[in-house]
């Protein structure tokens, strides 16, 4: 099935022959449901501090960090805008010239209240010699649509969101790029360093490096540290092969096979190569002006002091267990800690014998983990937490996609349309074992849990190949922790309609 110019056009993106049948081979097969056992709820899965129990943790982080522990903020930033205007791209190619969808007036009523006005009205002054406000009263409300999205103008129709301006300072407009800069100031910066990693399309990285040596000393003056900023692109070995509706590999006009990208799970990869003992995970639209901050700062510390009080814990375990002279009440008190505080059970744990039930605990124990926020569900799409059945039988807590969910299981819908909380990607992750030795991330990736989804190219239907989902599947054999975050912490932008919600003014 694959031609020799098949083979060397695989090679050179680093992917194996072997891959490639793999993946052919999945989407013959498809990927299994997960079995589930309930959705996490506060007192089954979550946790929710108390106001005491906050200040003990974020306490417990500051003195972590000042061991002079490396800390990371990872940042996903590759995603272009463009979704983020679909609705402003279907008013330029429709037949009408006046705001007519409601999505549309509230836009162009509200446009002053953009941090990108200025720069928007530069650009009509200089294509169209008239202000915003000159052509809009002339009726052309396309014409400023046109200077927004396109490269004329701003360019927001092509650019990656991190670079779009945001939020309105007395000092100028701040892209999501520089609010993440802020943030890791305020609760990720360790030994007077904050190092803040962004993972970028390689179209778009000139770009934000330049923008971001612009914009970098600033802050640095501002918050009295140095900054470390890293970049990297998302690997063309992780990209998976298409196909036809029939399984057999898509090809372009000239013969050669479509590859796309294998979805967010595929940074796996590139945190796997960031060099930290704790590692931050937020997306790059979800940040609010400093008026807003408050919230966000506390919360990253609360789940930061929780991860490393687990992991202070599962280390001093694993110690003990390393010298063999252990009680059997000391096993007890661990299996306590895996089922209690790791949300981790095995049904027929009773039944095995002490030697065995060492190596079960070890197992469990010395894997990376991570502390996941999660928000009271409001009706955001996303995913949510949940006590799953993992493969070696045992039951832990997942961060759960809606596709891989059995739709014709209605118990398992219900949990899923009535559970209480939703993964708004807010993760601090501890990556190095109790040796001080990095984990190799990839090994911890449940493969069973990719997803098949339906695109097309140039009008004709294929099929594409998602990696497991950064959060869900890439993630699924580490220790998963749940803790209750605010509402407040959680205020992604997916239109440009968002950036008028009272979070962002």
């Amino acid at each position: 099935m694959l031609s020799q110019e098949d083979l060397k056009q695989i090679a050179l993106k680093g992917i194996t022959e072997e891959q490639i049948n793999t993946q052919l081979e999945q989407f013959k097969t498809g990927f299994p449901f997960l079995k589930l056992e309930a959705a996490a709820a506060i007192g089954h899965g979550i946790m929710a501090p108390d106001e005491t129990e906050r200040t003990e943790y974020v306490k417990k982080w500051n003195d972590y960090k000042a061991q002079g522990k490396r800390v990371v903020k990872f940042v996903p930033a590759s995603g272009a805008a463009s979704r983020m205007f679909k609705d402003i791209f279907a008013f330029l190619d429709a037949d009408y010239t006046v705001p007519t969808t409601d999505f549309e007036k509230y836009y162009f009523n509200n446009l002053e209240h953009f941090a990108f006005y200025d720069a928007l009205s530069i650009q009509c002054q200089k294509n169209e010699g008239k202000s915003i406000k000159e052509l809009i009263d002339e009726g052309k409300y396309k014409a400023v649509a046109e200077n927004m999205l396109e490269e004329k103008g701003l360019n927001y129709g092509q650019l990656p969101k991190g670079m779009l301006l945001f939020h309105n300072y007395n000092e100028g407009p701040r892209t999501p790029m520089e609010e993440h800069l802020v943030e890791g100031a305020l609760y990720a910066a360790s030994n007077g360093e904050a190092h803040v990693h962004f993972t970028v399309s390689h179209e778009h990285m000139p770009l934000f490096k330049q923008k971001v040596a612009d914009k970098t000393e600033n802050y640095a003056k501002k918050y009295g540290i140095k900054y470390d900023i890293t970049f990297s692109e998302q690997k063309p070995s992780t990209d998976t092969v298409a196909v036809n509706t029939d399984n057999t590999p898509f090809r372009t006009a000239d013969g050669k096979l479509l590859f796309r990208p294998g979805g967010h799970g595929a940074l796996i990869e590139n945190l796997n190569e960031i060099e930290a003992d704790v590692i931050f995970i937020k997306n790059i639209d979800n940040v609010v002006p400093d008026s807003m901050k408050a919230d966000t700062v506390e919360y990253k510390q609360v789940i930061a002091g929780i991860l490393v009080t687990l992991q202070e814990k599962a280390f001093e375990y694993l110690r003990l267990l390393d010298t063999g002279s252990y009680s059997h009440e000391k096993l007890e008190e661990i299996i306590r800690f895996v089922q209690h505080d790791l949300c981790c059970r095995k049904s027929d744990i009773k039944h095995l014998e002490d030697a065995e039930l060492v190596i079960y605990l070890r197992n469990k124990l010395n894997r990376p983990m991570r502390v996941c926020g999660v928000v009271k569900n409001v009706g955001e799409p996303g995913g949510g937490p949940f006590l799953t059945y993992n493969q070696d039988g045992t039951v832990s807590l997942q961060i759960l996609e809606s596709s891989q969910i059995d739709k014709s299981n209605k118990e398992y819908m219900e949990m899923f349309t009535k559970g209480t909380h939703f993964n708004p990607v807010d993760l601090v992750c501890a990556v190095k074992d109790y040796k001080g030795q990095p984990f190799s991330l990839p090994e911890y990736v449940d493969k069973s849990t990719g997803f098949i989804s339906s695109k097309s190219k140039n009008g004709k239907e294929l099929k594409a190949l998602e990696l497991p989902g950064l959060w869900n599947g890439a993630m699924s054999n580490w220790n998963t922790i749940f803790v209750e975050v605010p509402l407040s912490t959680f205020n992604p932008v997916k239109t440009v309609n968002d950036l008028l919600r009272e979070e962002h003014q």
